[in-house]
């Protein structure tokens, strides 16, 4: 039995938004994919119940003592569980870290403690978690509409061969939506399909798509232009685009070589960027579930 899981980043490949509804939330259409890198959460061997956060962001996340990993564990009855979180993804970096790493949770306390526990119901518990939870809890690729609980999975999406790159700047979705707000609305419309699920035509496709949040994320963030820029001027890159609210940027490439060679001319340029080589696809192994 596996005694850790991975939670993987999240990336919209386009993000469609409309103007605020009567509820008060914005209605969008996003097409997610998951990366095979992002946070890992295990079990310790031993010790007194608690988490423990290690890895490059760790100090994002010091001193909190409520975070949606350990709202994850109570969900289910499982806060006396010792676990070690290593935080590998940015913080507020639009790849959904947080809800990845609830998830996370919940499949690891599923696992380890033999819970009697389905997966509607694991469902239901991360959509209680956070918005994003449920699409996160199993990192398959979907089309998210409404608030983004209105999932239809998406089994033809094929793997994509992508950069990741984080310029180091937090991109407050608050702050992003306001000024969303502030400028012409657009749509939350759901586009038809590619006419093909091979690579070239569906990076063809999401070229005619977009992110709604990437301008007036750019605005009050300008690095993330500076990120777009770099990444698009990378060699093999074939689109860039940000994710989320940002402020990590996606490049989509060929191959996986060529995203190899991209991630390596952007991080010899910006060696204080976080670069990351990726495929976007589906994130979990068959037994991380």
């Amino acid at each position: 039995m596996r005694r850790d899981a991975l939670a993987p980043a999240k990336v919209n490949l386009f993000l469609h938004v409309g103007p605020t509804g009567a509820d008060g939330y914005h209605p969008l259409a996003s097409l997610v994919a998951f990366a095979d890198i992002g946070d890992r959460l295990t079990l310790a061997p031993a010790g007194a119940p608690r988490l423990a956060v290690t890895g490059p962001f760790s100090g994002a996340l010091a001193g909190e003592d409520d975070n949606l990993v350990l709202r994850a564990l109570r969900s289910l009855d499982a806060a006396g569980l010792a676990l070690v979180l290593d935080k590998q993804l940015p913080v507020a970096s639009g790849l959904g870290g947080g809800s990845a790493d609830a998830g996370a949770a919940l499949r690891l306390a599923r696992r380890v403690l033999a819970l009697d526990v389905d997966d509607t119901a694991l469902l239901a518990l991360a959509g209680r978690i956070g918005a994003d939870g449920p699409m996160c809890l199993f990192a398959r690729p979907v089309w998210a509409e409404g608030r983004g609980d209105l999932m239809t999975p998406e089994p033809a999406l094929p793997p994509l061969a992508a950069v990741l790159v984080n310029p180091g700047a937090p991109s407050p979705t608050g702050a992003v939506y306001r000024g969303y707000d502030a400028g012409p609305p657009a749509t939350a419309d759901r586009p038809v399909p590619p006419s093909s699920w091979d690579v070239g035509t569906v990076i063809d496709w999401l070229a005619d798509q977009r992110n709604d949040l990437q301008a007036p994320a750019v605005a009050l963030c300008p690095v993330i232009g500076l990120a777009l820029d770099a990444v698009t001027a990378a060699p093999g890159v074939r689109l860039a685009r940000m994710s989320g609210s940002g402020a990590t940027v996606f490049g989509l490439c060929e191959d996986a070589a060529a995203a190899r060679a991209a991630a390596a001319t952007l991080s010899a340029a910006h060696p204080d960027w976080w670069v990351r080589p990726t495929v976007l696809g589906q994130g979990l192994a068959p037994d991380d579930s």
